[in-house]
């Protein structure tokens, strides 16, 4: 029974019309008090009713204490009258005393003595429902003067309520009015499935007394089997499977009856009591006679007393005829409720109100007597069409076509359909939606008629006959083709039912071709269970979806969630994703990854920074694949466009840390590509970009150059990227809050912006245009921008004197922090410089940016000699002012800037006697770019014509770390002769400090003569008798040959280094002086150690690189004992390296046909072991002699 068709001042139907019949049955009630009876309502009593009058009306009360209501009404017009409990609960309710009638329910409740009145009244929610308008039934009937309940909590409708009604969203009164719907069709199907029972007993008498007769006399013909009784067999037979272990085969028996839940005995039949398993049915086949069963059908049994005096002299057979005729009727009354069920959803109020009458029209029928359709005679039949069953308009049934030709003849069948047409016509007058739709149907099927053979064969042979046409019914594809749908919901409710069966069975490469059919029914299906199996099969259509077809089904995903808006999405959607998340398959959950991002514009604005981005955050930090963490940052990009939540703030802070910590670099570009640029916008919005995001990056990198343990050079690039992308949100903030703002105006006559005006973007959300929202708006902005910073200052522009006073003083703190040595750090930190400066403009690095370093490195003449104020030159912030903010501009001017600041740094660091470590650093930076070079080479041009030796050693220092990226050309234009002017310098430190440039040199240059002439050069460092005695230019050229001597050219070393090294050692034997000796000493044993991984031939290895070796060990022995230990094995080795060379020619001699005769026995081995298994005792014997 449907909740909302109870009506709390009514007994139920088939109590009022047998009380009708008793109180008198040949009384006809006028229309007016027709009318008048339907008028009531549940909240619209009539002002003259009294609990007096109600107990003398002619309608029954439930019983209380033994005592019949009518009893009690007849006894209460004595002197003493006793209310019943049913009168008073009635006037409670009719009065608005809720509260009273609800606490009398709960003491009959515990007293156990329930009232049927007051049970439907609070299982009903539709009593309770708040609505924003007069219900359609208020409007008919009239509401009290206390209108309308409130929905309230009951204990019989607690399952009823929906605890997301009272949140703080709002009063959402279309859910509320969806919920109730939902709990009436789960009434009203519980009421259908309570009247199924007597279809499942029809079922089983559907063959005629004399088709079984005709069956019992042949027993060579068998019976065929019945739905139920192989619906009931299935069910057996899958049992006795699984009781004995046969688990495939129950599977394979399941799947090839897909139709049928073997785990609910009541799928089979409602109502049939299940008989014992098939091994008691074999037991007991022939020791025991079938079990006597009485069934009874409760919904149309009646009591002998209510029946009329004449009941028992109607022929019996008119009584069969009036009892199959009934049947039938139920048949059509429960298809057409059904298929009505699975289309209410669709509407909303009159929707309610058509469910209510169709199930108050149903259960007269099912509840009213056989009597009343065996006495009513034709005559008074036909104009009461309201209680005729009204057809099943939703198929063109040919079964039903066949069954009726062959159990009514021709005759009782024209009258049927002229009385069903003329009810149908006057019904399409209906206000429902499908109303018309309906009564097309009825009309189309009523209008089909066939010629009747004039032939007085049994029903019973026609059936028997006809079967041999071979026509599949009873399978379910038989069942689907045997109707024809005839609009367009029943075309969505077949193909809800076919569609799970065609999937599986096409081919994986064409499975998208389903997914516009597959979307079109989930939108449109009435059944919500259906929908979910329609998208569940969605997003398993693919085992492993590649790019294309994910993109598909997202492209039907986000066309969904358009035509089904935010509460299905959230209900039918989400779910699927939800399921998905932990797949074995990347691509599947990729795709989950991926629709989480497609669909948050279409989600509740709760669930969006509630459920999906827990969702996203749970993926993020546990799937292993990289691209679906890619696929995730980039959806959590997009849900920090849409969320407006500002208590996510510090979930999202989180969320961009843990992504930029990721150890897949893909996941780390498509964070600053796509998740920074969204979150920026959304802390712009919030106004804490300036006052959290970027101080929160600073605050985590100055802890990081606190830290015990050193460096993390890795979270310092985290941190520092972020902020690199932070860069274009910052300087849109500073153009948004300027004070010309209100000024702006789009005018033809704004230059537009340069192309290299800005560096080149990550992705287009760093792009500033797109921040601030068009080109020729950005254009308009940095005309009035630079006019500003030129000519009137930054007084009161809040943005842009807090980058100016707080942030650039900040990270130029420290910049002067880090480790110069460390190249990733400083490259970052000057890309950073460089991209700022950049995007902020020349104006603005010349006014604001430069002054501040110039004011930390103070570089003046006067403090040229003064060791004291110049350390902050040694920092890393000499290489990141240089190659980060001087190079941003490449104009003339600016490069006479860069190499003048240099120049000044090599200076000063020279003549202080400072590490050069950060002009290293400069020298580095900048030499990994070609278009630099010519710029160092005059810098360092400067230095070797500079009047102080320091000055010129540095230049020849610098050289070392300029030729590795220099060309060749430029090596031999400007480097060598530069080199060679050092090298004949008058101060030997200068001379020595040539040495490293030269062999980088050997090292790296390929043009022979320019090979010559450094080679020379050095011949002359080691030849020249002014140099024997100089212990350093002995040192630094060991030193050299120890670094280049691998790399170098073959010929350079076994001519040049392996000779001068054993010259050396040789040397070093007679030094007197142990301090140098020893050094001399480390420094060969370092060389050699190097020299000694390449290849020498057998000549120089007896020639000079053994007796080096031994002079060496002959100076360890004194010197260093435990180096005595490594040379000792070192010469070891090269001298067995020797002497196997020597076994190796002499082998080399050996005859060509013994070879020939080693090469077959190898081959003769080879197959041997080729032909053995992996046993170790195979193995073993074949090695063993034959005997």
């Amino acid at each position: 029974m449907a909740a909302g068709n109870v009506n709390p001042f009514n007994v139920s139907d088939s109590e009022e019309e047998a009380e009708q019949r008793q109180d008198g049955v040949d009384t006809e009630r006028s229309p007016s008090d027709e009318a008048q009876g339907h008028s009531l309502g549940p909240f619209s009593p009539p002002a003259y009713s009294e609990p007096a009058a109600l107990l003398s009306s002619n309608r029954t009360s439930p019983s209380v204490d033994g005592i019949p209501a009518s009893a009690a009404a007849v006894s209460g017009i004595g002197a003493e009258t006793r209310v019943s409990l049913d009168a008073i609960a009635a006037q409670l309710l009719r009065d608005q005393y809720i509260l009273t009638a609800l606490e009398l329910h709960t003491e009959l409740l515990e007293a156990g003595r329930e009232l049927p009145r007051l049970r439907d009244y609070f299982s009903n929610p539709g009593n309770f429902e708040r609505q924003s308008g007069t219900p359609p039934a208020c409007k008919e009937q009239g509401v009290g003067p206390g209108g309308p309940l409130n929905r309230a909590g009951s204990i019989s409708t607690l399952d009823s309520l929906d605890f997301a009604r009272y949140s703080d969203d709002g009063n959402r009164e279309s859910d509320e009015r969806v919920a109730v719907l939902e709990f009436e069709l789960r009434k009203a199907k519980e009421t259908i499935q309570a009247l199924r029972a007597n279809l499942t007993q029809a079922a089983e008498c559907e063959i005629a007394s004399q088709e079984r007769k005709n069956y019992k006399s042949s027993p060579e013909t068998q019976e065929p089997i019945r739905p139920l009784e192989k619906r009931a067999l299935n069910f057996l037979v899958n049992e006795y499977l699984l009781k004995n272990e046969y688990k495939l085969t129950s599977i394979t028996f399941s799947d090839e009856n897909d139709d049928q839940d073997f785990e609910l005995w009541d799928d089979v039949g409602l109502n049939i009591p299940k008989p014992p398993d098939l091994l008691q049915l074999y037991r007991n086949c022939g020791n025991s006679l079938p079990l006597h069963r009485d069934t009874t059908d409760v919904a149309v049994s009646v009591e002998p007393s209510d029946l009329p005096g004449d009941y028992f002299t109607q022929e019996p057979m008119q009584q069969a005829e009036v009892i199959q005729q009934q049947q039938q009727e139920v048949v059509q009354e429960l298809e057409y409720q059904i298929s009505l069920l699975n289309s209410e959803k669709q509407s909303l109020a009159e929707q309610i109100k058509k469910l209510q009458s169709d199930i108050q029209a149903l259960q007269r029928n099912v509840s009213s007597e056989p009597t009343a359709v065996a006495k009513s005679t034709p005559s008074k039949e036909i104009p009461n069409c309201d209680k005729l069953p009204l057809d099943n308009g939703q198929y063109l049934d040919i079964r039903g076509v066949t069954e009726m030709d062959s159990s009514s003849d021709t005759t009782k069948t024209s009258t049927t359909t002229t009385i069903a047409t003329d009810c149908t016509e006057n019904t399409t007058t209906a206000t429902q939606p499908h109303g018309k739709l309906k009564a097309n149907g009825q009309q189309s099927k009523s209008s089909v008629q066939f010629d009747q053979p004039n032939r007085k064969l049994s029903p019973a042979f026609h059936q028997a006959l006809l079967s041999f046409c071979r026509m599949s019914a009873d399978s379910r594809l038989g069942s689907e083709v045997s109707r024809i749908a005839d609009s367009e919901q029943s075309v969505m409710l077949m193909l809800g039912r076919c569609l799970p069966h065609i999937v599986p069975n096409v081919l994986l490469a064409k499975r998208e071709e389903l997914i516009p059919l597959i979307l079109c029914t989930a939108c449109l299906h009435p059944e919500p269970k259906e929908r979910d199996q329609l998208l569940h099969i969605l997003f398993n259509l693919i085992k492993r979806p590649d790019d294309e077809q994910r993109q598909m089904i997202l492209t039907g995903c986000v066309a969904f969630a358009q035509h089904v808006g935010p509460t299905r999405v959230e209900a039918e959607l989400l779910p699927q994703c939800w399921e998905q998340i932990n797949h074995k398959y990347p691509e599947r959950r990729l795709l989950v990854a991926e629709a989480c991002g497609a669909l948050a514009p279409y989600l509740p604005k709760e669930i969006r920074s509630s459920l999906v981005l827990s969702m996203l955050q749970q993926m993020l930090a546990d799937d292993k694949a990289d691209m679906v963490r890619e696929a995730v940052v980039k959806s959590l990009g997009i849900i920090m466009g849409y969320i407006d939540d500002p208590d996510k703030y510090s979930q999202g802070f989180e969320l961009m840390l843990l992504s930029l910590g990721d150890p897949s670099e893909r996941v780390v570009s498509a964070t600053h590509q796509v998740f920074i640029p969204a979150f920026a916008a959304w802390c712009t919005e919030l106004g804490n970009l300036q006052s959290q995001l970027i101080p929160s990056l600073l605050t985590r990198i100055e802890k990081l150059l606190k830290g015990e343990y050193g460096l993390d050079e890795h979270k310092l690039h985290m941190y520092l990227s972020a902020l690199q992308s932070l860069i274009p949100s910052l300087f849109a903030v500073l153009l948004q809050n300027a004070p010309f703002t209100s000024r702006v105006k789009l005018q033809g006559d704004v230059p537009p912006i340069e192309v290299t005006r800005f560096p080149r973007p990550a992705s287009p959300l760093q792009d500033v245009a797109t921040i601030v929202g068009s080109r020729e708006q950005l254009a308009v902005l940095l005309h009035l921008y630079d006019h500003q910073l030129q000519h009137e200052g930054t007084t009161g522009w809040d943005s842009l004197l807090w980058v100016v006073n707080q942030f650039l003083p900040q990270i130029i703190d420290i910049v002067g922090r880090i480790n110069v040595t460390s190249s990733t750090c400083v490259h970052e930190f000057s890309r950073f410089f460089w991209r700022l400066c950049r995007t902020f403009g020349k104006i603005f690095t010349n006014t604001k940016v430069k002054p501040q370093f110039q004011e930390i490195l103070r570089l003046s003449e006067e403090n040229v000699d003064a060791t004291a104020g110049n350390g902050i030159l040694t920092k890393a912030t000499v290489p990141i002012y240089a190659t980060g903010v001087l190079t941003c501009y490449n104009q003339e001017e600016d490069r006479k800037l860069l190499v003048g600041f240099l120049e000044d740094v090599m200076t000063t660091l020279s003549l202080s006697h400072a590490p050069l470590d950060s002009l290293k650093a400069s020298f580095v930076e900048l030499g990994a770019n070609p278009a630099y070079h010519e710029l160092l080479l005059t810098v360092l041009w400067y230095g070797v014509v500079h009047t102080s030796a320091l000055v010129r050693c540095t230049a020849a220092r610098m050289f070392e770390l300029l030729v590795k990226g220099v060309n060749e050309t430029l090596v031999a234009q400007r480097v060598v002769p530069a080199l060679i002017t050092l090298s004949s310098d008058p101060e030997i430190s200068v001379r020595i400090s040539t040495i490293p440039a030269f062999g980088t040199i050997m090292e790296t240059v390929t043009q022979k003569e320019l090979l010559e002439r450094v080679k020379m050069q050095l011949a002359s460092f080691l030849e020249d008798p002014q140099y024997q005695d100089q212990h350093s230019l002995h040192m630094e050229i060991i030193k050299t040959f120890g670094r280049v001597g691998p790399n170098a050219e073959p010929r350079f070393r076994d001519e040049f280094v392996l000779p001068h090294l054993h010259k050396l050692a040789l040397c070093n034997n007679q030094q007197t002086v142990e301090s140098k000796r020893i050094d001399i000493a480390t420094q060969l044993f370092e060389a050699y150690s190097a020299l000694s991984c390449c290849f020498i031939s057998e000549e120089l290895m007896v020639n000079h690189f053994l007796p080096g070796l031994r002079c060496l060990r002959t100076d360890m022995e004194q010197l260093s004992p435990e180096h005595e230990v490594i040379l000792s094995s070192m010469i070891k080795e090269c001298e067995i390296k020797v002497e196997n060379k020597g076994i190796g020619e002499a082998q080399g001699s050996i005859s060509i046909a013994a070879s020939l005769v080693g090469e077959d026995a190898k081959t003769k081995f080879l197959s041997k072991m080729g032909q053995l298994t992996t046993s170790g005792a195979m193995l073993a014997n074949v090695f063993q002699r034959k005997k």
